[in-house]
């Protein structure tokens, strides 16, 4: 076993199956937010004097929860014996019998490595936007989840099961068999001949649709599907990621091997009916039945969006990967980009960072290799042919000539065929001189509207 993957099922639960993954989500909410309620008060008891050590880590939240679950701040009753006497009873939480276990141990981990995610952000061991303190799940607005490990009992049978009452069933304990929609023939072979090994189930609730992920521990890909040791440094293919065309990719001779001008753009395509079903949940009264209609209707709309997005997503990576054993990607400061009014929703219908992620776990699975080319390098002023470096190149120049050898390229291959640059530190271009001087004219921002256009039609 060398690698993890997922298996996601649509299930198809009855009215009481549904009653119960309903219960076990709160329970995994409940959970959650008694365990970070026992590490405020840990924090409150040390400001105030010397108290025991505060649950952190995972193990340590399990441990406190297990004790406050059976304690008397859990659950207690009042007991009155035959001769008037009334004593007090500790029950702890009465209802923990209803729903697995694991449930709430699961939730404990996760608000664990929410800590530590806080605690690395904060001592700057974490990269990125800095991560605040866990806060408290609503019982409104946090999704339905909860997670489950496959554990082996003593017979050897694993608590996690496929197919076991019909070819289309998942097993779950403390829940029982749940139908899926799609064939599970796939992840029932590998399991029966040991190259997988299901780890936990992921059951969640999104746009009124009930699935289960089941992470799976599973053997290397067949040699056949691998792609061979390669040792030369050719081969090389650059993939460039844009808006108009959404991937081009070309080797370093600028023969291009892939061109993807037509992609969905499924957010734009859809821009029309999501303000439609936007309007609808703004005009109803808040705390309604019809608002959590309307607001479910708009719920369904995104997950189909962004489904289209992720399929698309799949589609292109597959080819890339499939073809090619070296592919080379730029580093792109996506979040930089989306600070861009006028460019954000493009790029984020893009989903670029998205796309290098499925590229970077399945060249990994592949055997293939997967390069980042520094986003500083010249690649589209450097000629592929004799490796000149132009010392400037506007952006409404769209042809790219060599002033020593004439090559003429358009420049979008120009940047993709440049593989050679892998490995090589590339510094930082000289950002030149201010761009406000004496003689710079200020640009004025926002928009001009004419002044007959109607007012539905200008900003608020």
């Amino acid at each position: 076993m060398a690698r993890f993957t997922t298996f996601r099922f649509c299930l198809n639960p009855t009215a009481e199956q549904e009653s119960v993954l309903r219960r076990h989500a709160g329970a995994a909410r409940f959970g959650y937010n008694q365990c970070l309620r026992l590490v405020k008060d840990a924090l409150d008891g040390k400001r105030g004097g010397p108290v025991g050590k505060v649950p952190w880590s995972g193990f340590d939240l399990i441990n406190a929860f297990n004790g406050w679950k059976r304690s008397g701040d859990a659950g207690r009753v009042m007991v009155a014996a035959g001769d008037g006497a009334v004593a007090v009873q500790v029950t702890g939480l009465a209802w923990r019998g209803e729903v697995c276990q694991q449930v709430f141990e699961e939730a404990a981990v996760d608000l664990g490595r929410g800590l530590s995610a806080y605690t690395a952000s904060r001592t700057g061991h974490r990269r990125g936007r800095r991560v605040g303190f866990p806060r408290f799940k609503s019982k409104k607005r946090a999704p339905l989840s909860f997670r489950i490990r496959s554990r082996t009992s003593a017979a050897g049978r694993a608590g996690i099961r496929v197919g076991e009452r019909a070819p289309r069933t998942v097993s779950l304990p403390g829940i029982g068999a749940l139908a899926v929609r799609q064939d599970t023939r796939r992840l029932r072979r590998m399991l029966a001949k040991g190259r997988a090994k299901i780890v936990s189930a992921t059951v969640s609730h999104r746009a009124g649709r009930w699935a289960v992920s089941l992470t799976c521990e599973a053997a290397d890909l067949h040699e056949a599907r691998r792609h061979p040791p390669n040792t030369s440094a050719a081969g090389w293919v650059g993939v460039d990621r844009g808006l108009s065309t959404f991937v081009a990719a070309a080797r370093a001779d600028g023969t291009p091997v892939l061109r993807v001008d037509d992609w969905p753009r499924p957010a734009r395509a859809a821009v029309a009916r999501q303000r439609r079903l936007s309007r609808k949940v703004t005009g109803k009264q808040r705390g309604s039945h019809n608002r959590a209609k309307a607001a479910a209707r708009l719920g369904r709309h995104h997950a189909r969006v962004a489904a289209i997005r992720r399929r698309f997503l799949h589609h292109v990576s597959n080819q890339l990967v499939n073809t090619h054993d070296r592919l080379a990607i730029e580093t792109l400061t996506i979040t930089g980009m989306l600070s861009n009014r006028r460019l954000a929703s493009a790029v984020a219908d893009a989903a670029w960072g998205e796309l290098a992620r499925q590229l970077a776990y399945k060249q990994q699975w592949r055997a293939g290799q997967l390069a980042l080319v520094d986003r500083w390098y010249p690649s589209t002023k450097t000629c592929s042919a004799c490796r000149t470096v132009v010392p400037a190149m506007p952006l409404y120049q769209r042809t790219f000539t060599c002033q020593v050898c004439g090559h003429h390229a358009d420049p979008g291959p120009q940047r993709r065929s440049q593989p050679r640059c892998l490995g090589r530190a590339a510094p930082r271009p000289d950002p030149g001189p201010p761009r406000r001087g004496p003689g710079h004219q200020r640009r004025p921002r926002g928009r001009h509207w004419p002044a007959h256009t109607r007012g539905r039609n200008r900003p608020r």
